[in-house]
């Protein structure tokens, strides 16, 4: 199975939004807050730890075929105030997303096609496979992005 509608999405969002979300004006990525009460700055940075602890996960279940990896999303708010993304500087967090997608899309490629079936137990002792997994990732980053859209539009 090739995942290239993933990666080649991945890279289209980071084609379309990297000037757009450095372009931003600062009350806008500062100060507009979602239904989660989260900044565009804080989404961003949601956006970074989604890629860091999929990152980690997607490896692991390479050469696991099943973990109880530790699972951040019930913790998402808490990760987001200890990293302090609302007080960072906004052309760091663009790139750092940037740059860790542009990683993701290198994992994702680069998969053992063999442990597509290999899965972790989330918070919710929901069992995903790696394969469903990378399936999700682009809609995640979707799902995210139409947040930020709607705070820009609003």
């Amino acid at each position: 199975m090739v995942f290239s509608n993933i990666t080649n999405g991945i890279l289209r969002y980071i084609d379309l939004w990297e000037q757009k979300l450095i372009d931003l004006p600062v009350d806008t990525i500062t100060n507009k807050r979602n239904k989660q009460n989260r900044t565009i700055k804080q989404i961003l940075g949601h956006l970074i730890d989604s890629a860091a602890n999929n990152h980690q996960r997607m490896i692991w279940l390479q050469y696991n075929e099943h973990l109880n990896f530790p699972d951040y999303q019930q913790d998402n708010d808490l990760w987001i105030a200890l990293q302090d993304y609302q007080n960072a500087d906004w052309k760091n967090i663009i790139q750092l997303w940037k740059y860790y997608n542009l990683h993701m899309i290198q994992v994702i490629k680069s998969v053992d096609q063999s442990k597509l079936n290999n899965s972790w137990q989330n918070f919710e002792d929901v069992t995903v496979s790696l394969q469903q997994m990378i399936e999700g990732y682009l809609g995640h980053i979707d799902l995210h992005f139409g947040e930020i859209q709607e705070l820009i539009d609003s």
